[in-house]
């Protein structure tokens, strides 16, 4: 019978000796490579500065926009995010770096109801370019740029105060993503010194 054959085999360990000279190998070379992983934002031990005292450096100048426009409501939530992503609950330092940031917003519809042709789901974006210039010889060291496009739902042509509220809510997420994007490209900077 069938049955009485496959338990007259004897049994074999799942743990062959070539996988087991594979993770030993592995074994090896996570262990030589423990010692290289130095966390970003820890304290140095040798007195340099570390990355959070470098950030806490950088002065974020006022956007230039108009006031009581969207913009400015839009360059306010910017900074207040990256202030606080860069500054924590505190406030920065004595200023060794200032950081100029210019930016643009875009709004485009992406789906249309057939029957009203009216948007349902539309788009928002923002595109910043911003400079890092140092203090002491007002050269800039770093410029770079970012994007960030959100979109939102439009529940409903009746529903005006929805969709305002949606539009706002797109405008304040991609203000964060923007912010998140210039806070870590900094912290890379200073960090990596490019």
């Amino acid at each position: 019978m069938w049955w009485g054959r496959l338990s007259a085999r004897p049994a074999r360990s799942w743990l062959s000796p070539r996988i087991a000279a594979r993770l030993g190998v592995v074994a090896v070379l996570a262990a030589l490579t423990a010692g290289c992983f130095r966390p970003m934002y820890a304290e140095h031990a040798d007195g340099s500065p570390a990355l959070r005292d470098k950030l806490m450096g950088v002065e974020l100048l006022p956007v230039d926009k108009p006031n009581a426009s969207r913009d400015a409501r839009i360059g306010v939530a910017i900074r207040n995010a990256l202030a606080f992503k860069l500054y924590g609950g505190a406030t920065g330092a004595p200023p060794t770096h200032q950081l100029k940031i210019r930016f643009t917003t875009s709004r485009s519809s992406l789906m249309l109801d057939p029957r009203t042709a009216l948007p349902s789901n539309e788009s928002y974006g923002i595109d910043a370019s911003y400079q890092l210039i140092e203090v002491a010889t007002g050269k800039t060291v770093l410029s770079a740029s970012t994007f960030a496009r959100t979109s939102y739902d439009i529940p409903g042509q009746l529903q005006r105060f929805a969709r305002a509220r949606a539009y706002r809510d797109a405008e304040d997420r991609a203000a964060q993503e923007i912010a998140d994007n210039i806070n870590t490209r900094l912290a890379s900077f200073f960090y990596a010194g490019t």
